[in-house]
């Protein structure tokens, strides 16, 4: 533009201001109708959520908890897994994946991850199982569904179980199921970030088993299935309404929030082409709900920093390697050089600005912007 600056096009990593503002009229009214009730905590507004969600993915149960962490600690309860159990996790996911093991006084052991996908590497799984594994944790990474042929495998000739966490794949699909519909008990985070984010934290866990439904249920409220009847120790993880009814409205959105995404996603593949940041394989349709879009770039810190004085904001997932965080170095883990996969990935990896509400100039700008810092060698 001759005579002036060019106006910058700001990129948000995330935009849930943008996202409130297409629904408020849903948002308000369901809002407004639990505030009226005076029902805050369980409830017809948690038990529609929860009906709703297991339908949503194929499951038979649904049981809200206060967050994703919570989610994968009382799964582990339920499982019946404690101390001396070994629990099998990737090395490259959110601290709370293996912090929930630890939690529940069950060792974490970690595998790395496939250098394609970031998913479990089934080769690194098999050399971590001892005489004292009891439980393998896929996490559906960056919201692409695994494929859990092998791991199921693995499990079935070491009488394993396989407990998903699937905190960042709602919606996402394999072979045609929704993740969360196996059967196994399935782990979701609804924190505001989410593709299915509430406007506070909240979690599920989905299942098949009805006697393990009523465990989790029991659990998540003081071990109590009723009034100051306590049947077990349990903790105090329950959905609140407000959230629950959040999540009925967001839930009716997120398969054409995640078609969005998707578009998004082919646009940067496509932008991406014959440029030294590598774009993540795409999968066949609806396999990734693109949670978030990773690339990978041996510049990664000098191009976020060239993205950033843009107005272009990214993100790492995740920075630090689970086993090389201080909390698992100061529990003796095995330290730098053990899980090399995961180890060269957290210096590469970059996530893009991924969400609904992008418009398709802010894609083109962040493409763009990639080109130019690419052609300066």
């Amino acid at each position: 533009m001759s005579g002036a600056a060019a106006v910058q096009v700001r990129v948000p990593f995330l935009d849930l201001k943008a996202q409130y503002a297409s629904i408020k009229d849903e948002v308000d009214e369901a809002l407004r109708a639990v505030l009226e009730s005076a029902n805050f905590v369980g409830g017809k507004w948690v038990e529609r959520f929860e009906d709703e969600f297991a339908r949503y993915v194929g499951a038979k149960y649904a049981v809200g908890v206060g967050s994703g962490t919570a989610a994968l600690e009382l799964a582990f309860k339920a499982a019946r897994l404690g101390p001396g159990d070994e629990v099998i996790v990737p090395a490259n996911s959110f601290f709370a994946t293996a912090e929930a093991a630890t939690n529940i006084g069950a060792k974490v052991v970690f595998a790395d991850v496939d250098p394609a996908t970031f998913h479990l590497d089934p080769r690194s799984v098999e050399k971590a199982i001892t005489s004292r594994t009891r439980a393998i944790v896929p996490v559906h990474l960056y919201g692409r569904a695994a494929d859990l042929t092998e791991l199921e495998r693995l499990a079935e000739a070491h009488d394993l179980q396989i407990i998903e966490d699937a905190c960042q794949a709602h919606g996402a699909r394999r072979e045609g199921f929704v993740v969360g519909g196996s059967g196994r008990l399935t782990c979701f985070s609804f924190y505001p970030g989410k593709n299915l984010g509430a406007y506070g934290d909240g979690g599920a866990i989905t299942t098949n088993d009805r006697e393990i439904a009523s465990t989790l249920r029991i659990l998540r409220d003081h071990g109590s299935p009723a009034k100051y009847q306590h049947l077990a120790v349990g903790t105090n993880s329950r959905l609140d309404a407000i959230q629950a009814a959040v999540l009925s409205v967001k839930l009716r959105h997120l398969d054409e929030w995640n078609a969005i995404r998707a578009f998004h996603a082919r646009t940067y593949a496509q932008g991406l082409w014959e440029t030294t940041v590598h774009p993540p394989a795409l999968p066949p349709e609806g396999e990734s709900n693109f949670h978030l879009f990773v690339v990978r770039t041996r510049q990664r810190d000098a191009l976020r920093d060239f993205l950033r004085e843009r107005g272009i904001e990214t993100g790492v997932h995740y920075p630090v390697p689970l086993h090389l965080t201080p909390a698992y170095q100061s529990l003796g883990y095995p330290g730098a050089g053990s899980l090399p996969v995961t180890e060269k990935l957290v210096n590469e990896i970059l996530s893009l600005p991924m969400c609904a509400e992008l418009s398709e100039e802010q894609v083109n700008t962040v493409t763009s912007a990639i080109h130019e810092f690419a052609s300066q060698g």
